[in-house]
């Protein structure tokens, strides 16, 4: 039984997210993810200008006159949401943990998805995949969906994103819309990424906390490697610790950044120090000059 607690976060995500979905990102979703096709409608009486490509002979040999094929986009989409519960997810030093805002994320990409008639699927990976729900529609599909990602406690700690996206080419038969979310502290996983890519429209959703990149001259501190365990005491107040450790973090992104370039992966950087809707409708915007190009 899901306990009382639980309830209560999801009705609070789903409140505030449909609320985002219904109001800041209505219509953007539809525009920017575009069915797999077309399907045949009907036929209709040829007009001028229409595309003599489109003229059904056989129903015009018959009628005597014109008739021409009117298609419907195919709009049916699945989404799938691919989501990094490692340890490092339960870091934070602002108002949120990197691994609450991905939920909320979560939410606001499904809620958008039903409401598109798209089909939502889930999976949870650390250096394992734990969890997965086939896609499916509706709403309570996606309240299930948030129910599982606020109630899923990881039984390992690592990361692993390529054993994930192997896994996802397994279980996925048609190309999807794949949200992959995560900080990306990780690496050697740049041929599943490439693979990945070449069979869905990949967006990478990349987590990251202020105090990842900076280091605070607060004295001497024990830091803890959140997947490994290992502990190391280090002493903030050595600016040249602190240049070298900014360097090291902003390298790291500027080479995670790269790969996504290289392969031809759109990416939204997510700080837990600010709102995810801006980075979101920055995306949503780039995706629909693309389509307009």
């Amino acid at each position: 039984m899901v306990p009382a607690e639980i309830l209560k976060k999801v009705k609070r995500i789903e409140i505030r997210t449909r609320h985002l979905v219904n109001t800041v990102f209505s219509g953007e979703y539809h525009s920017v993810f575009k069915g797999q096709g077309v399907v045949f409608a009907e036929v209709r009486d040829y007009q001028m200008g229409d595309d003599i490509r489109t003229i059904d002979w056989n129903v015009t040999a018959r009628m005597g006159h014109p008739f021409v094929k009117v298609f419907d986009e195919e709009r049916e989409l699945t989404v799938m949401l691919m989501v990094d519960a490692s340890a490092s997810a339960d870091f934070g030093t602002v108002a949120q943990m990197k691994g609450e805002i991905g939920v909320e994320i979560c939410a606001l990409l499904a809620f958008s998805a039903i409401q598109n008639n798209d089909r939502v699927g889930l999976i949870i990976f650390t250096d394992d995949v734990e969890a997965f729900i086939p896609p499916k529609k509706g709403k309570k599909h996606v309240l299930r969906v948030i129910r599982e990602l606020l109630y899923f406690r990881p039984s390992r700690r690592g990361t692993d994103i390529g054993a994930a996206l192997d896994y996802l080419g397994r279980v996925t038969t048609r190309r999807s819309v794949v949200f992959l979310i995560s900080d990306f502290m990780d690496s050697g996983y740049e041929a599943a990424l490439r693979v990945a890519n070449r069979r869905h429209d990949l967006v990478t959703i990349a987590l990251k906390d202020p105090r990842e990149a900076v280091l605070p001259d607060v004295g001497i501190v024990e830091l803890e490697d959140a997947e490994t365990g290992e502990e190391i005491l280090v002493d903030t107040s050595d600016s040249a610790l602190r240049t070298s450790f900014a360097r090291f973090s902003q390298e790291a992104v500027e080479a995670r950044d790269r790969l996504f370039r290289t392969v031809g992966i759109d990416t939204i950087d997510v700080n837990t120090n600010a709102s995810y809707v801006e980075p979101l409708m920055q995306f949503f915007k780039m995706r629909a000059r693309k389509i307009r190009i």
